[in-house]
């Protein structure tokens, strides 16, 4: 991190020339021990000019420093600069590091979620942000310099329009646009200088500060590892493109002895206290301490921050991860490992593209780190199989052709050694325009106001879209008006449109559908006993789904469904036929209401169209069934998916409070809140914490390292007796349903036959166990908070309602916060 900031070295005028401007920032890079790459002072140059810069240069050439450069000259000359990056992630890093770079009180940050500092000249922002601001005030916005990086996210099919229109809509703006795999870049070289009016530079054909070693290999994975490590080739990163896969490697590697005594004991020096406090937190500490790392989206926050540490300091041998890495993390590796060649991407496997390609392998070899970087390509598996297997039969033509070669899978996409050695020599393909044109688009245009119909036409016309989707999207831009209109969102009077409400500041921006969520309540019932959980239903349904989740409570939902056919002796044939007729699918509380009111809004709203609803159960079905965040994890079989789960919680979480006016929803509510913020807290701190450090930035360094909140589980007092009544009912409704394994999987210290024996002998005093309403109320809970121990008493509530049974715990507090979790044991289940 940079000690010396930059505002340090700005020009003491408020309008230096060019040559004041670099010589500054010069003298700034020359006093942090920064040797200039020869085309880092080209870039330099043309941005101090006045110019547009196109760089498009390899991975590890230095284009943060050229960004900085941009902004630099921007605040210079007394202006606005924009930093845009695709993910959320990525532009937090960057506002952090801005920060320390620039002062905190001359950065700030919009990504949807957070606003910091909106005023500050130098914003960070996801691209989408800026888009939408273009859109909405055209050249008017305050922004005089954009640094777009990792430009060839414009060529993303849903998402590209959010990279091309600045483009289009602020021509006064000078632009650095960056990335490793532009391709050819011409296009945009003309487009920019004749938009701008600036001359636009590119700053190109710099050579690689560490050039890479292409290799392909017919040896197992293993063997492959192993080789590299001999060789003085790791750290290595071994890409997978599913998560199961990557973490499948790693296991399998964990039985070869990659760290010695030594570095077993750096790890774990380095580890200190952090807490692994999940099921794959677990695993993933047995496999760092062997020196290999894990890293996917699926995995929670602290943990990938976690792996990337230790793979700063050099810890780790091996990291087994996804293609992410392409985007991702930015430490010092010195072989990139392809396991393979193509991927799945939604609709299809396919091979990889050149720029895919190259985003990934241009990870190998860190300047400062590696003065060689190596990218290893696997064989396909059975292809390895096969040139063993000929290698045991040697030579013999005879006993060769005898061999029984393995075929590879029905429908395997193959790859080559002439494959990876296209890719390797393949220039990244070229840039294609992904305009659209969608109802929030049109309505932000329209919130611009001037001449409505010149600005729609401009942008469609001018975009960098073929004349056959220009027509499309203009057509599109008359039907969407047309709908606008008849709701009664615009006037149209002659050649003049008028907007007829106001938006709100955050419109298309974060969480489009919460204004129907606020409607949507009119439609509940605040005096239903089910008051609570309809509004958490609502909020829910405008949130984004988390597929992979979905998928598991959808297969429950037909496993469940089959065990009951087969109870009832119905036969297979029949068993398929009535899944297929009932459409069995996850849990969509509300949905017909919801759905049928949906239509409605949109006929007042019509850019809601751009949203879908979808109803679901998650947060509800985790509250309602009294279960923890690792309980959950473990029902549905998800362990990869624990970032997955936390995202979307938290998502929930800022929608609850950011959404719904105070006191909506009742006590109930309040607690579900409060315990969802401080189970979030607990489970990894990191999301809420960002998010609530970004209106204060402070270093956050020591808590990531320890993988630790700032306060303690037991610190927030109601959330933690939340927590606390939670379990303890959860423990109620499994002893209702007689289910003894679930029991003893709470692992609060009793078996499944200990379980088992004291279910027997209640079930002989009753006949069932009351998980109503009234059964968890607080006539039926006691909890003693005395001291660091507190004791529980669950009284149960039996049919005949004699009170006579009660469950009985004892809570270690201080062992609930080191584990972040509730730690208790069962003392008793007796009359």
């Amino acid at each position: 991190m940079t000690v010396v900031s930059l505002i340090d070295y700005l020009p003491a005028t408020d309008r230096p020339d060019a040559d004041d401007v670099y010589t500054a920032f010069a003298s700034w890079a020359a006093d942090e021990g920064i040797d200039l790459y020869e085309h880092q002072e080209e870039a330099l140059l043309a941005i101090c000019s006045g110019a547009n810069v196109v760089v498009n240069t390899p991975t590890g050439s230095g284009k943060s420093l050229i960004a900085a450069a941009a902004h630099f000259n921007a605040l210079a000359n007394q202006r606005t600069s924009f930093y845009t990056a695709p993910i959320k992630a990525l532009v937090s890093e960057k506002f952090f590091e801005l920060c320390a770079q620039f002062g905190h009180d001359n950065v700030g940050m919009l990504t949807g979620d957070a606003s910091v500092n909106p005023d500050a000249p130098l914003i960070c922002c996801t691209a989408e942000i800026l888009a939408n601001l273009a859109l909405r005030e055209g050249a008017d916005l305050d922004c005089d310099s954009v640094v777009a990086d990792e430009f060839h996210f414009y060529a993303e099919p849903d998402r590209g329009w959010a990279w091309q229109v600045p483009l289009l809509e602020l021509r006064r703006a000078q632009f650095t646009l960056m990335s490793a795999t532009l391709g050819d870049t011409a296009f945009f070289e003309r487009d920019l200088t004749e938009r701008t009016g600036r001359e636009t530079v590119l700053v190109a054909g710099a050579t690689r500060p560490v050039p890479l070693d292409y290799e392909y290999r017919k040896t197992t994975l293993h063997e492959t590892v192993e080789n590299l490590v001999n060789h003085h080739r790791a750290p290595a990163y071994i890409v997978h493109f599913t998560q199961a896969a990557a973490l499948e490697t790693a296991q399998a590697l964990a039985s070869l002895r990659l760290v010695d005594k030594d570095a077993k004991a750096q790890i774990a020096a380095a580890l200190g206290g952090f807490r692994f406090t999940t099921k794959f937190g677990q695993t993933l500490a047995r496999l760092v301490r062997s020196g290999i790392g894990v890293h996917h989206a699926g995995m929670l926050p602290k943990y990938r921050r976690l792996v990337e540490r230790l793979a700063q300091q050099g810890l780790l041998t091996v990291i087994c991860g996804t293609d992410t890495l392409g985007v991702g993390i930015n430490v010092p590796i010195r072989t990139v490992v392809f396991t393979g060649l193509a991927k799945y991407d939604g609709r299809r496997t396919r091979r990889l593209r050149a720029r895919e390609f190259h985003q990934i392998a241009g990870r190998a070899g860190r300047a400062g780190f590696d003065t060689e970087g190596f990218v290893v390509c696997q064989a396909p598996e059975h292809v390895i199989e096969n040139t063993k297997a000929e290698a045991k039969f040697g030579l013999d033509p005879k006993k060769r052709k005898k061999m029984a070669k393995k075929k590879p899978p029905e429908g395997f996409v193959g790859w080559t050694e002439e494959t990876f050695g296209s890719l390797a020599e393949a220039e990244p393909e070229a840039l294609t325009s992904r305009m659209r044109m969608s109802h929030a688009m049109l309505v932000n245009v329209l919130a611009r106001g001037g001449n409505a119909f010149d600005h729609v036409r401009g942008l469609i016309e001018g975009s960098h879209a073929d004349r056959a989707e220009q027509l499309r999207m203009a057509r599109t831009a008359l039907r969407i008006a047309r709908t606008l209109r008849d709701a009664g969102i615009i006037v149209i009077d002659g050649s003049k449109v008028k907007l007829t409400v106001d938006l709100p500041d955050h419109f298309a921006l974060n969480q489009p559908l919460a204004p129907f969520a606020l409607a949507a309540l009119d439609l509940l019932d605040p005096d239903g006993e089910e008051y609570a959980m309809e509004v958490v239903s609502v909020v829910e349904a405008t949130l984004e789904g988390p597929g992979q989740i979905l998928a598991a409570q959808r297969n429950k939902a037909k496993g469940e469904a089959i065990e009951a056919m087969k109870a009832d002796g119905v036969d297979y044939f029949d068993r398929m036929n009535r899944l297929d007729e009932d459409q069995i699918d996850y849990p969509k509380p509300l949905a017909e209401l919801l759905e049928e009111a949906f239509e409605v809004y949109k006929t007042s709203h019509p850019w809601a169209a751009d949203y879908a609803l979808e109803p679901k159960s998650i947060l509800r079905e985790i509250w309602e069934g009294h279960m923890s965040f690792g309980e959950y994890i473990g029902v549905y079989g998800l362990p990869r998916a624990e970032g997955l789960l936390l995202r979307y919680l938290s998502s929930a979480y800022k929608a609850l409070i950011q959404t719904l006016p105070e006191g909506a929803g009742g006590p109930e509510l309040d607690d579900l809140t409060a315990w969802l913020g401080e189970t979030i807290r607990q489970t990894d701190s990191s999301l809420i914490n960002e998010w609530e450090q970004l209106t204060n930035p402070v270093d956050d360094e020591g808590e990531i390292d320890v993988g630790r909140p700032a306060r303690a589980f037991t610190d927030n007092e109601r959330a933690f007796a939340i927590a606390v009544r939670n379990l303890v009912f959860r423990h109620v409704e499994l002893a209702a349903a007689d289910r003894p394994a679930a029991l003893a999987s709470l692992e609060t210290g009793w078996t499944e036959s200990a379980w088992d024996a004291a279910l027997e002998r209640y079930f002989d005093a009753h006949d069932d166990i009351g998980t109503a309403t009234g059964a968890r109320s607080d006539e039926f809970l006691d909890i003693g908070r005395e001291g660091r121990t507190w004791r529980v008493r669950q009284t149960i509530d039996d049919p005949a309602g004699d009170r006579d049974w009660a469950m009985v715990f004892t809570v270690d507090l201080d062992a609930c916060d080191e584990a972040g979790t509730v730690v208790m044991s069962i003392e008793d289940f007796t009359d």
